[in-house]
């Protein structure tokens, strides 16, 4: 007859909630290099269960300092260099190290990013997890993070893909390799695990006509990551707000219209958010109000030009209690950050991304409750470093809006083959 086991010895039946935390541990630093606390709440783990949703923020007091950043665009480097701009991250060293650069270092700052960290590039995971891990790290100092939700971040959770690039495709492969591994890992003790953590690859094509098939499993592990429901699109994208209200200030990708604030702001963020979670399917179109030339992550009304419509933004803003200005992205501002209609109107895209212009790092300051707005910009000991011909940068600007800047996977794909919205089976 066998021995029963010693009680000094844990039967796999104690172990799911460690065997999990250590899978989860194990896949965040193979993909990120960084380490997430394992108590947080607010970054729930890669394939646990995911907790109850929130509601994204819509508004908040303004704090003694509002810093916001523009567009990322998968360039780390480039990121980093503007976050310690805003002396959010501690002065670089030496070499970059994923944790130390996730350290908050601006006390009670409230920093904004206003969208589009993804594409054009192939560090968007590893920008992914900075963000979020310098969030939980501002929020443990008095600070605050917040990026919010742009044009780029629908159009992936959508499945359109045209702006991907191969290194960022080879990025969600190597990162589809580890959550596999941590999949195995917790399907040791998987009778155990309650619930079962889902696969996300299930029913998601292995073949994608008019690509290459070298990018076919890139292609694959971005649609399971990305679609509404997977494991990234759920833990780093269906708690951010579309529209953030600070204060006097409303930041939003593209721009609000009359029709938006009527719809009603934190509906919006409520059932973008929701969609992004899977509460419509897995192959849910996104909201009408995130698709079109006038949707909020898409309008260029305000954010294209000097000669722009102030009467109208004067009305939108004055829909929104206490609304002084409106703060975009969207837009390359070959100038830089500037303002237009009184400074109600104020542009922060300068093309930060070495995929999207290479622009040179500028942030947006708050203080004074708004009182008193100013631009940080590189110091010019550093600025060659980023400099690129100003014809060069204005031809991006305007082939983007335009929507003739084929660029990453959208110059390996014909015409006629379009990548929107790839379906993925239930």
């Amino acid at each position: 007859m066998a021995a029963a086991p010693s009680p000094s010895v844990p039967a796999c039946g104690d172990l799911p909630a460690a065997v999990s935390a250590f899978a989860d541990a194990f896949v965040d630093f193979a993909v990120s290099g960084i380490f997430f606390p394992t108590t947080s709440s607010s970054s729930p783990a890669p394939s646990s269960p995911p907790p109850s949703p929130t509601t994204p923020t819509t508004f908040l007091p303004s704090p003694s300092r509002l810093v916001a950043i523009g567009d990322l665009h998968g360039d780390l480097p480039k990121s980093l260099s503007a976050l310690r701009l805003a002396g959010l991250v501690p002065p670089s060293n030496g070499p970059d190290s994923p944790s130390a650069s996730a350290s908050w270092a601006a006390g009670p700052t409230l920093a904004v990013q206003l969208g589009d960290i993804l594409d054009r590039g192939g560090d968007e995971l590893r920008l992914l997890y900075l963000l979020r891990r310098l969030a939980l790290s501002a929020e443990a100092r008095g600070g605050a993070l917040l990026p919010i939700l742009g044009n780029h971040e629908v159009m992936n959770v959508s499945g359109d893909f045209r702006f991907a690039t191969p290194q960022g495709l080879q990025e969600f492969s190597a990162w589809a390799g580890w959550y596999r591994a941590g999949l195995a890992i917790k399907r040791r003790c998987g009778e155990h695990l309650d619930p079962q953590p889902r696969n996300p690859f299930l029913g998601v094509p292995k073949s994608f006509p008019g690509v290459k098939p070298e990018f076919w499993d890139g292609m694959r592990s971005r649609l399971a990551a990305l679609r509404p429901d997977g494991p990234i699109a759920r833990r780093f994208l269906a708690d951010l707000p579309t529209v953030l209200v600070v204060g006097d200030s409303v930041f939003v990708h593209g721009g609000l219209l009359e029709a938006n604030v009527e719809y009603g702001l934190e509906r919006i963020n409520a059932e973008v958010s929701e969609w992004i979670r899977g509460g419509g399917g897995d192959n849910a179109r996104a909201p009408e109000y995130v698709r079109g030339r006038d949707a909020v992550v898409w309008l260029r009304r305000f954010s294209d030009g000097f000669d722009c419509d102030c009467q109208r933004l004067e009305g939108v803003l004055g829909m929104i209690p206490g609304a002084k200005r409106m703060v975009m992205g969207h837009t390359i501002q070959t100038v830089g950050i500037n303002a237009v209609c009184g400074a109600q109107a104020v542009r922060v895209d300068v093309g930060l991304s070495r995929g999207c212009g290479n622009g040179l790092p500028e942030v947006l300051e708050i203080n004074g409750g708004g009182a008193d707005v100013r631009v940080i910009t590189t110091p010019p000991s550093e600025a060659w470093m980023y400099r690129k011909q100003e014809a060069e940068k204005a031809a991006v600007a305007v082939k983007e809006k335009r929507g003739e800047l084929k660029d990453g996977l959208a110059l390996l794909v014909r015409d006629s083959h379009g990548l929107k919205e790839v379906e993925a089976k239930a």
